[in-house]
């Protein structure tokens, strides 16, 4: 199949860049890379988060036929892996929508939200300012996810699910790799790796790879140490990488292709740390936890580098930065290095098949990765899909937990 134009054509309608900041600090790569081991491991982090780990709701408003809850928590990355959480990102908050009666049993969603959805809304121009925030993201995101789910089987709530769109979709997979029970799970316009997202997809205009190549060349750290760390995970990433790039002329930096996800930045460039939430939205018959991720902002990992022309003009250095990012995406993105779900059978994946966000070639599909789980393929692209099809995914979130009371009717 082809890509969707109206993908691409809205992505030239943004004007700020991805990963302004660059790869991130070194030492705060190398501290994700060994918790991603450690966490991509069901059985090892089972007790990383207790039963009773503490949840506050600090407002409630009342409607008609249903109450809409505000809440919060520390997240336990902080606890886990100290420092590498930026301050506004510490603390969790949730927004949590309870109808006032239910149809049968209490089921909740919770919903992870894409890029862009901040304070339990869309954002203009929101992007990730460094390329290990959305690493930190994902471990918070799978730590933060744990707390909520426990807490909801506190409460009395069944059967419990997840979903997401897009980054949301991807989110909320990691998340369910992590739950050590059966439990419905509806990625949205997602898959397999976020790899092919930033080195092949229309996203990978966006990227700063001047930024990206500069740091790369003159921090040795990078290739020399990091490089090491990274693991197969069933495609060879560090190989397949140039070729990509050789195939693909609009990844050349000198084109100045002004896309981006979108993120604030002030007059002088510098980009803002700006704290997003998280969302819990409902269906017909069913709470729904809506949750945010947060876009953390981090310092610039270069201080005190070598800035020698000759390291960033050598002819090889951006398919080389490409490479890179495709193993480290890889190495903490990819399904693969992740625990299978516990019951693959109560996940529907919804795809689009002219999707120029999610590319699919090159990556292993989530049917080789979760065998026996169900993809169910939608016309058009990314964007089309979000603004047009959204009953297409409340219809697979509900014949998923329909599917879920079917099969394990006393699991609760």
């Amino acid at each position: 199949m082809g890509v969707s134009r109206l993908d691409v054509f809205y992505r030239r309608l943004l004007l700020s860049k991805l990963f302004i900041g660059g790869w991130g600090k070194p030492e705060d790569l190398k501290r994700i890379f060994e918790f991603r081991k450690y966490i991509g491991d069901r059985e090892r982090c089972g007790s990383l988060v207790p039963e009773d780990y503490p949840v506050h709701i600090d407002k409630t408003e009342e409607h008609a036929d249903y109450q809409i809850h505000e809440g919060f928590f520390i997240s336990p990355l902080e606890h886990l892996v100290p420092g590498i959480l930026p301050p506004e990102a510490v603390k969790a908050r949730f927004q949590f929508i309870v109808p006032k009666k239910w149809q049968k049993n209490r089921p909740v969603c919770i919903h992870l939200a894409g890029t862009g959805d901040h304070f339990f809304w869309h954002q203009l121009r929101s992007s990730l300012k460094n390329v290990s925030d959305l690493l930190v993201m994902g471990g918070a995101l799978i730590l933060e996810s744990t707390v909520l789910l426990r807490w909801l089987e506190r409460e009395g709530y069944w059967p419990l699910g997840m979903t997401g769109i897009s980054m949301g979709g991807y989110m909320a997979s990691l998340a369910v790799t992590n739950w050590p029970k059966p439990i419905p799970l509806i990625p949205c316009l997602s898959w397999s790796t976020a790899s092919s997202v930033f080195t092949t997809g229309v996203l990978s205009k966006a990227v700063n790879w001047k930024e990206l190549e500069k740091q790369y060349a003159i921090n040795s750290v990078y290739e020399e140490e990091i490089i090491k760390l990274l693991e197969y995970c069933g495609v060879d990433s560090l190989k397949m990488a140039p070729e990509f790039a050789k195939n693909d002329e609009s990844l050349s930096p000198s084109g100045d292709v002004r896309v981006s996800v979108g993120q604030s930045t002030r007059a002088g460039g510098e980009a803002e740390a700006e704290p997003v939430d998280r969302v819990i939205s409902s269906g017909t018959s069913g709470g729904g936890l809506g949750y945010l991720p947060r876009s953390p902002g981090a310092n610039n990992p270069l201080q005190g580098t070598q800035t020698e022309s000759t390291k960033c003009s050598r002819p090889s250095l951006h398919r080389e930065s490409i490479s890179f990012m495709k193993g480290v995406m890889d190495e903490c993105t990819h399904m693969a290095n992740f625990s299978v779900p516990v019951d693959p059978s109560l996940i529907i994946v919804v795809q689009a098949k002219e999707d120029a966000y999610i590319p699919r070639t090159g990556v292993l599909s989530l049917q080789e990765i979760w065998p026996g789980c169900e993809v169910r393929y939608l016309n058009g692209g990314h964007i089309s899909a979000y603004l047009f099809k959204q009953s297409v995914f409340r219809q697979a979130i509900y014949d998923t937990f329909d599917r879920f009371c079917l099969k394990y009717p006393n699991l609760h």
